[in-house]
């Protein structure tokens, strides 16, 4: 049997909702979080995909979703679910907190000496980010495709050593955009809170079947409006 992971996106955060890059820091999620995350589970729930095993990242806000996503699949306590710090959002040093428009749009582009952003690849920004940490907290690129692989590979191995089958994941925006782009070349990509990226893995290797699958989400708001009095 194969091994598919189910990667989503946490739900939308306080930051998210200011436009503020947000990396080792960590904010709740709003409401309006709660709810599309809320909206996904009813929507994996009704496609009949039986989850078995569950990972999050180490951070509030990935624990907080994978909380609701468990309870709406009715799988709380009935399935292993483990974090890993090697799951974690990038760290952006001393910019975690600064505007988005400010960090990707200026400064990034003008360490690179690069003009736009879509010039950039993910070892461009992991290489600017780091320069431009003035608190030493920031990763080498090295460092964070290192962990992000490690702790995917882990998984799938695992997984696949106790037969296949489907894994849930709760991650980052941009630790998900680095897998895609290691793993198949995949150039910079905005994903939604609350979207989908299926990975498959099998006899080694992995496969991408889905990025950024929002159809879960909005099938389960239709079960929401026709369910809810």
């Amino acid at each position: 049997m194969a091994t598919d992971l189910y990667i989503v996106r946490h739900g939308r955060t306080m930051f998210n909702t200011l436009h503020r890059a947000q990396g080792w820091s960590d904010t709740p999620l709003t409401s309006q979080g709660q709810e599309g995350i809320r909206e996904l589970g009813v929507g994996l729930r009704e496609r009949g995909i039986s989850f078995h095993r569950a990972l999050s990242s180490d951070l509030g806000r990935t624990i907080m979703t994978m909380d609701i996503l468990l309870t709406e699949l009715g799988l709380k306590g009935e399935i292993p679910y483990t974090y890993d710090a090697r799951m974690r959002e990038w760290s952006f040093g001393s910019n975690d907190g600064v505007y988005d428009d400010e960090l990707f749009f200026t400064i990034l582009p003008r360490i690179a000496g690069l003009d736009s952003l879509e010039e950039m690849t993910y070892e461009d920004m992991a290489n600017a980010i780091y320069e431009a940490d003035t608190a030493d907290w920031a990763e080498t690129w090295e460092q964070l495709r290192g962990r992000l692989l490690a702790g995917i590979e882990d998984l799938a191995k695992k997984m696949e050593a106790a037969g296949g089958g489907n894994a849930l994941v709760v991650c980052h925006g941009m630790s998900i955009g680095t897998l895609l782009y290691l793993l198949n070349g995949q150039r910079f990509v905005v994903l939604d809170n609350g979207s989908v990226t299926r990975l498959r893995y099998e006899n080694g290797q992995f496969q991408v079947l889905e990025v950024g699958d929002l159809s879960y989400r909005q099938e389960g708001r239709s079960w929401l409006d026709q369910n809810q009095s």
